[in-house]
């Protein structure tokens, strides 16, 4: 591991960043006010600006930007009304049962809101301990509204300082994710390679990466500033982003049966050749990424192109040796294989360029002005909430089981008398997530950071003698724990725990012990209450919903074919609808894996039929590989050898899928015999013969060829896709 490499990634990452001001966010006001006495609304205000740095997710500055201010609303608001109820208990249940389940139900709305409603429970759980009465609670909710304002004008000040810096660190970020996924494709090339592993991988890796897509199309085309192309940073990081989305789509091309591959070429070496070249393209992306994310141009390098023009002549060497009449059909694929990383390279080299933010060149790029069909439009509608208000809506379940859960935690803190009953409601909200499988990791995760955090901070506390050197330790814990806040819990809940000990350490040192002990006994409850409600609550299991993600993956996988296809049938492409239409099959098959990946971490008596969900999962996934492979030969190919044979196997095809969709929603299914394939595959032979019998005779270059070479690949394409189809449509039937 390049440790030097992966330190620049993570300092000038988003996460680090974030951690920094929302550091110095919460501590700076308890830090000012105890310099002056006033320790105790120091930390009010803390409180107040923690709550609201709970909402500030990336996204477009005005959604920020409103999102805060609606959280300074909410918690003064929670903590007014839980003040004042805070006596009677009856009213308390009453107040606890609506706040958590109106607040845990806004999230059908989306992640900003969510987060919102999640900041309202925080502080409604977190006035439960205060003690105040009459004016003081509103005195108490005054102070956490400034705390709030506090933090808001910082993100705010800190956005006009930098307006571009949070876009350049998740477009940066969106790149080094997309160079882990072609190092995870190059291990295909591996001669033993285990290809169910290596898909899993890959499915994990694109649903992250569309998640990070998807933020970034939030960020720029929401952003008025950028879409209008006004400034040169604007307009670049535009140009940045496109480029890498289609390189993106390079990536997940499939030109070739792996196996099959290695059955015919392993001993010839070519395959650990392209592996190399793809693990040259890995540090290339990765140098760009971090290029992107520093705001300064990457170091040039001519190692990508000197490993190309390597591997160009290594396959020229490889080719003449294994060039007969058998394997010529062969070779061609793989001069294809070649053309693809070519491509890449070239790519590359663009992206790299426009990294300098060259006026010039940036002013050349034509840039599309149809953003708004790429984001999801932020809709508030009360007919959202009505539609989920169901025991089908996943929002609606995990409303009603956040406030059970957090019920049944008041009641038992209360039973067992212990001294913070609010800590076990914190722990609850913090582990219980909309699904069984993100609560049970949550669960571990957290009771397990817990324990070793705890041990962490009381050797901290030990090793560290002074006052001022426990500050600062609990400073640096507290960056580090919000730098893998959204990232890595685990590590971050060891943090949390040992700076918050420190903490209450330099809080209260002669009652450390006590509220030590009872953070542990607390937490335990909580998570063990957290793990009954995710289990017995109105669970949502994965399987009920995989026959949904099956289709919708399917049907727009199928439309993603139908634009594809078109074009050979045509000649023509809309670049919007392509677009479109890819975008839409990468998410859905991005969610159908991620609903895959949940299913697989549930309870096996929850799970459906592994096997047969995995497969169609594979094969969903190589249906749109090959699509992207069959997309790029797309724009120059026209319709040069009759569009009627493309027409006839497009239409097969597309009525495959349908008859699958048909299987999978259990309707009556009435199945037609597909000829195209098999005529097609006729036309080809005829060709491949031909050429056969060229090369016998000792003609190497003729019209024979160069008709090959072209309408081969395009041919083997819309056959492999015909099969997959096939494959998906007799799986199908199963479901």
């Amino acid at each position: 591991m390049d440790y030097i490499k992966e330190y620049k990634q993570f300092v000038s990452s988003y996460y680090f960043n974030e951690a920094i001001r929302i550091t110095i966010g919460i501590t700076l006001p308890a830090i000012v006010f105890s310099y002056f006495g006033k320790l105790e609304i120091g930390l009010i205000l803390s409180l107040g600006a923690m709550a609201v740095s709970a909402s500030d997710i990336p996204g477009p500055i005005h959604q920020r930007r409103n999102g805060m201010l609606a959280t300074i609303a909410l918690i003064f608001f929670s903590s007014v009304i839980t003040g004042y109820i805070n006596h009677h208990p009856l009213l308390l249940g009453v107040g606890i049962t609506i706040f958590c389940f109106s607040l845990s139900f806004i999230g059908a709305y989306g992640a900003r809101v969510n987060s919102i409603g999640f900041a309202g429970i925080l502080i409604m759980i977190l006035t439960l301990d205060m003690r105040a009465e009459g004016v003081d609670v509103l005195i108490h909710g005054l102070f956490l509204v400034a705390g709030g304002l506090w933090y808001t004008m910082l993100s705010l000040a800190l956005f006009g300082v930098r307006p571009y810096k949070i876009i350049q660190q998740a477009l940066g970020d969106n790149i080094i994710a997309i160079g882990d996924y072609f190092g995870t494709r190059a291990l295909f090339y591996d001669k033993n390679a285990d290809y169910d592993k290596v898909y899993k991988m890959l499915m994990e890796e694109q649903q992250q990466i569309q998640d990070k897509q998807t933020l970034l199309r939030e960020m720029l085309f929401k952003s008025r500033n950028i879409v209008k192309e006004s400034t040169v940073t604007g307009r670049t990081l535009l140009i940045i982003f496109t480029e890498s989305i289609d390189l993106f789509e390079k990536s997940s091309a499939t030109f070739y049966n792996y196996e099959a591959m290695h059955k015919r070429f392993d001993d010839s070496g070519i395959l650990s050749h392209f592996q190399q070249m793809i693990y040259v393209i890995v540090d290339e992306l990765h140098q760009i990424g971090l290029a992107v994310q520093s705001g300064r141009p990457p170091r040039a390098t001519r190692k990508l192109n000197n490993e190309l023009k390597l591997l160009q002549t290594r396959f020229e060497e490889f080719a003449n040796k294994y060039r007969n009449p058998e394997t010529f059909d062969s070779l061609v694929n793989m001069r294809k294989l070649l053309q693809s990383v070519e491509e890449i390279t070239l790519r590359i080299y663009t992206l790299h360029h426009y990294t300098r933010y060259d006026r010039k060149k940036i002013k050349e790029y034509k840039l599309s002005g149809n953003y708004e069909y790429f984001v999801t439009k932020t809709d508030l509608d009360i007919e959202i909430l009505k539609e989920n208000f169901s025991l089908k809506s996943n929002s609606f379940r995990h409303a009603i089981r956040v406030t059970l859960a957090c019920i049944l935690g008041y009641g038992v803190a209360n039973l067992l008398e212990l001294q913070y009953s609010y800590w076990v409601l914190l722990t609850i909200i913090v582990i219980l997530k909309p699904t069984y499988s993100v609560t049970r990791q949550r669960n571990y995760q957290r009771l397990l950071g817990t324990f070793v955090g705890a041990l962490g901070g009381l050797a901290l506390l030990y090793l560290i003698p002074t006052q001022n050197g426990k500050f600062a330790a609990m400073i640096f814990l507290m960056i580090i724990t919000y730098s893998f806040m959204r990232t890595k819990y685990l590590v971050s809940v060891i943090f949390m725990t040992a700076f918050i000990m420190i903490f209450f350490y330099l809080l209260n040192s002669h009652n450390f012990y006590e509220i030590f002990k009872s953070r542990l006994i607390d937490t335990t409850v909580g998570s063990i209450i957290a793990f009954i409600a995710a289990y017995i609550l109105v669970p949502s299991w994965e399987k009920t919903q995989l026959n949904t993600y099956i289709s919708s993956a399917l049907k727009t996988s199928k439309k993603y074919f139908e634009t594809v296809a078109a074009t050979f049938a045509t000649g023509a492409m809309n670049d919007l609808d392509y677009k479109l239409s890819r975008k839409e099959a990468f998410i859905e098959q991005a969610n159908l894996s991620g609903g895959f990946t949940r299913m697989m971490n549930e309870p096996k008596s929850k799970q459906g039929d592994l096997k047969k969900i995995h497969q169609m999962v594979v094969l969903i996934y190589t249906l749109n590989s090959h699509i992207v492979s069959l997309a790029s030969f797309a724009r120059g190919f026209k319709n040069k050898y009759g569009d009627e044979d493309f027409h006839a196997i497009k239409d097969d095809i597309t009525a495959e899928l349908n008859e699958a969709l048909l299987h999978i929603a259990h309707k009556e299914v009435t199945e037609a015999q597909h000829h195209a394939p098999i005529e097609l595959k006729e036309e080809l032979d005829e060709l491949v013969s031909k050429r056969r019998l060229e090369l016998q005779q000792g003609l190497v270059e003729t019209e024979t060829r160069k008709v090959l070479v072209e309408f081969k690949p395009v041919v083997d394409q819309f056959l492999f896709i015909s099969r997959i189809a096939g494959d998906i449509k007799k799986l199908a039937k199963s479901f």
